[in-house]
């Protein structure tokens, strides 16, 4: 944990879990963001024909509405994904749904995706394009509206919204706290929504990558249909995983019977199970982010060493600040031991 955020963490974690985040993305605002150290140009890497500066990035839900990716760049990431983002804006669920399980090092939270639609995002996007470039892919995270009548519909509107915007799209099908939307990750449905998807995408002048969010609550017959029907149809990557809705065994906080999704520490070894599957069975055909637990160098090397061809972090930043980006940076610098 760096110096100056052990002084401000008891100050953020006294306040409740949506107050402190809205208070952290407010300072982040406003520019006043010590900028890390440059990783070591050894780190970077391409992927799906981008190129990523550092395998680390910030995953989707910090900046749901893109107010500051300028500033989350600052910090040290390769590349950062905002979103998720909704044809229409939507307020979620009712609070409170934002949980800290501090003695276990993780989140639950039923969000449902509260963000503020597209349009208002597109036009902070289009003026953080307009401030010139980025050190890193941006990422745009999409998802359906709850009361839509055609959520696969609502993916499609994102795509065509945000394809110029957008270094790569994220398909979100994988949050808990949408009822019925983890449906979409049945083989029929997942088939129609990816060749939906790709349809839309291939007419479009501006064409980015287009990855998959699933859930890291996969079944062995889920895994199979998934891998095999990213491969046929051509999706670029996939993401593994989201939130949990299982409870491991040996939590200790009071909330961790909270409804909701689990992140954080104790969703890193389900998580990184998920990932080796998917790994397993592309064999390399479709890169795969890896996404669930990462708070040190080690679970990111973790990861990378399971197939991972790049690594996302959030609920880590809660506990252990914005020193865990370089940190992480330097660590995977670091040689193994042999």
């Amino acid at each position: 944990m760096s110096g100056a955020f052990g002084l401000v963490r008891p100050l953020l974690h006294a306040l409740p879990g949506e107050t402190a985040h809205a208070l952290t993305l407010a300072m982040l605002r406003t520019g006043l963001v010590p900028r890390a150290p440059a990783p070591d140009p050894a780190l970077a890497r391409t992927v799906c024909g981008l190129r990523f500066p550092t395998p680390v990035g910030l995953a989707a839900g910090f900046d749901k509405d893109a107010l500051a990716p300028r500033a989350l760049f600052r910090l040290g990431f390769g590349f950062v994904e905002v979103g998720t983002l909704t044809p229409r804006p939507q307020p979620g669920n009712p609070r409170p749904r934002l949980f800290r399980l501090t003695a276990d090092r993780a989140v639950i939270n039923r969000m449902g995706f509260n963000n503020a639609g597209h349009e208002a995002a597109a036009r902070r996007l289009d003026a953080v394009r307009a401030a010139g470039p980025l050190p890193g892919p941006l990422g745009l995270n999409i998802g359906a509206n709850k009361d839509s009548d055609d959520r696969i519909a609502d993916y499609c509107a994102g795509v065509r919204r945000f394809a110029a915007l957008a270094d790569y799209l994220t398909v979100n099908i994988s949050s808990p706290n949408t009822p019925g939307l983890r449906g979409l990750q049945s083989a029929a449905a997942f088939a129609e929504l990816v060749d939906r998807v790709l349809d839309t995408r291939a007419g479009l002048a501006q064409r980015p990558p287009v990855f998959v969010k699933v859930a890291p609550d996969l079944t062995e017959a889920d895994m199979d249909a998934i891998a095999a029907q990213a491969i046929d149809a051509g999706v670029d990557g996939l993401i593994a995983g989201n939130t949990t809705v299982s409870r491991p065994a040996g939590l200790g906080a009071a909330e961790a019977g909270e409804t909701g999704g689990l992140s954080g520490r104790p969703l890193f070894d389900l998580a990184t199970a998920t990932l080796a599957g998917l790994c397993a069975r592309l064999d390399g055909a479709v890169p795969v982010i890896g996404v669930g637990g990462i708070d040190s160098p080690a679970t990111a090397r973790a990861k990378l060493d399971a197939g991972a061809a790049l690594v996302q972090l959030y609920t880590g930043l809660v506990f252990e600040g914005p020193g865990l980006v370089s940190e992480i940076n330097r660590g995977l610098s670091a040689p193994t031991a042999a």
